[in-house]
């Protein structure tokens, strides 16, 4: 057994309150193929070398899934199985269930890598199909009856050629929703992933997505009150002269507020603002809205300026659309406890934007209840988007304010190509960075912010979750110049199983927190999983060789010493 060569180095750094203080910065060679694929035999090594190879043909890459239906139909079920483990499932699948997938978490723990579970089933649904269950599940009772004799906003109202939201998706799953009965059961899944991310290791994380747990209509119309609340807000501070601050110092006069907004009686106007104090209205504080026990929809109203009143968003709301709103909340507070119970930090993906501020909300809510003793609930920042950098200074600014760990994973994003043609053909301003160097360095900017709080008080925390080089060694830059040790479990990176291993692994065995998300599920039913990895490694592969060269650098490096029979020591 090979002695483990760190490439840690030390050098000696003077504090400015102490002299002569010791702390440890740390240099990564990510080119260091030993210690990149220790984990991984030769066989691994060429499986990998021939799976992404594959994902660099356009014709095998666009026609995938015929090709493994064609597969599977030539070659039969057993043997179609044994040809896709050997291939594309064994490259980006742990395994079919919780058992077969611990031989590899415990490798990779070995090797300093940690696990996201991600059981990765999806429906196999046609576009036609996808479409009627988006409507169905969009679409209110009042909005039916109505006939869009409404004031819904066109961005937050469901499109029927935008129903398929796998469209120009490649790295983000989706679900769709069928009843209650299917929510739970996708609830239950998340409770299994909880269960056995705790399990796996001391500081576990699992992810959830909210279009799992109930009907997306009322993150729909919920995101469209936040929106609209918003804009009110601004306009206020320009009447009041504040426009030109920034919003987290906006103080917005009460009573003006209420002259303009004369609410009706049967609204509760304590339910849509929190009120700091009997003079002054704190933008910040507004957001942090709502009593869970209100009824759901007394919460979605907007202002009309114009009449100075409130209004319901819709005309009304169902019973049932009532239960399946409260519904929603409650899934989400059930695996937000279950974390806590199991020692696991949470992350709540980010969707579309239109779904986008329900989701953030909700999530900042949970992290006010459950973030205050550690950092359990992590919110996700799409770096493609020009609010971006709002979006996360605002929320840190209230986690500093009252108190609670700020947890963040930070993500280019997985809509561009959906989001950019669903603004054009409906007629709303492009959410998205207009190229992927603005990306880069909204990204890079919205990193040092949060690095910049670590290191003034400790209490915020980020996933860099991101396969780039360049931020993955822009993030040990900025954390070197600041002095943020790896062992203080602040900063944590993120990649899919499978890929960029040249960078998981030798973070890991620096002594970074580091993880991979783990996908599993039977082979059949993860081929929509794996026809999106194809997809985007068709771009990633084309796009740089440096992984493939990476890889035929150490075969050659263990064939040339002898080592043709390589077995990973731990």
């Amino acid at each position: 057994k090979k002695k483990f060569r760190s490439t840690i180095t030390k050098t000696f750094l003077v504090s400015k309150n102490t002299t002569d203080a010791q702390t440890q910065k740390i240099e990564i060679d990510f080119g260091n193929t030993h210690e990149a694929y220790k984990s991984k035999d030769n066989i691994e090594l060429l499986r990998s070398l021939l799976v992404f190879k594959l994902c660099t043909f356009d014709f095998l890459v666009d026609k995938n899934k015929e090709l493994m239906d064609l597969s599977k139909k030539v070659f039969g079920q057993r043997l179609f199985e044994r040809l896709m483990k050997m291939t594309f499932y064994g490259q980006f699948v742990a395994g079919e269930d919780h058992n077969s997938i611990k031989p590899l978490i415990h490798k990779n723990q070995a090797f300093g890598v940690g696990s996201v579970l991600d059981y990765s089933v999806e429906e196999d649904l046609t576009q036609e199909e996808a479409e009627k269950k988006e409507m169905d599940a969009c679409v209110s009772e009042a909005e039916k009856e109505s006939q869009g004799v409404d004031h819904r906003e066109k961005k937050y109202k469901a499109h029927r050629q935008f129903g398929d939201r796998r469209g120009g998706v490649v790295s983000a799953r989706t679900y769709f929703y069928a009843d209650e009965a299917k929510c739970d059961n996708q609830m239950e899944t998340f409770l299994n992933c909880i269960k056995a991310s705790g399990g796996a290791s001391v500081d576990g994380f699992s992810a959830i997505k909210m279009t799992a747990l109930g009907r997306p209509q009322f993150l729909l119309q919920f995101s469209e009150v936040l929106v609209k609340w918003r804009r009110f807000f601004n306009l206020l501070a320009a009447q009041q002269g504040k426009s030109g601050m920034d919003a987290l110092e906006q103080k917005l006069e009460l009573e003006q507020l209420k002259v303009l907004c004369a609410y009706r009686t049967e609204f509760d106007f304590e339910y849509v603002i929190y009120i700091v104090s009997p003079r002054t209205i704190d933008l910040l504080d507004w957001n942090s809205l709502i009593n869970d026990r209100t009824s759901i929809s007394n919460l979605l109203v907007i202002p009309n300026v114009e009449t100075g009143q409130l209004e319901p968003l819709l005309r009304k709301f169902t019973v049932e659309e009532e239960k399946q709103m409260k519904r929603m909340l409650q899934r989400v507070d059930v695996l937000a406890k279950h974390a806590v119970e199991n020692g696991v930090r949470l992350m709540v993906d980010a969707e579309q934007t239109y779904f986008q501020p329900a989701i953030s909300r909700l999530t900042l809510e949970m992290q006010r209840i459950f973030n205050r003793e550690k950092p359990i609930i992590f919110n996700t920042y799409q770096c493609y988007l020009k609010e971006a950098y709002d979006n996360v200074s605002v929320d840190m600014e209230l986690s500093r304010r009252e108190g609670w760990y700020f947890g963040a994973k930070l993500v280019r994003g997985a809509y561009m190509y959906q989001e950019r043609s669903r603004a054009e053909e409906i007629g709303y301003e492009d959410p998205i960075n207009p190229d992927y160097e603005a990306t880069n360095r909204m990204y890079h900017k919205c990193l040092e912010f949060v690095l910049e709080e670590i290191n003034h008080n400790r209490k915020a925390n980020v996933m860099v979750a991101s396969h780039n080089e360049d931020t993955v060694k822009f993030t040990l830059e900025k954390m070197n110049q600041m002095g943020l040790s790896p062992t203080e479990n602040k900063v944590y990176f993120g990649q899919l199983l499978g890929m960029c291993d040249q960078i998981s692994f030798p973070l890991g065995q620096a002594g970074f927190p580091v993880y991979k998300y783990v996908p599993y599920g039977p082979v059949n039913e993860v081929i929509p999983y794996l026809s999106r990895r194809a997809l985007e490694n068709r771009g990633f592969m084309k796009g740089s060789q440096r992984e493939r060269s990476l890889l035929w650098k150490e075969l050659k490096r263990r064939l040339l010493n002898g080592q043709i029979l390589y077995k990973p020591v731990y």
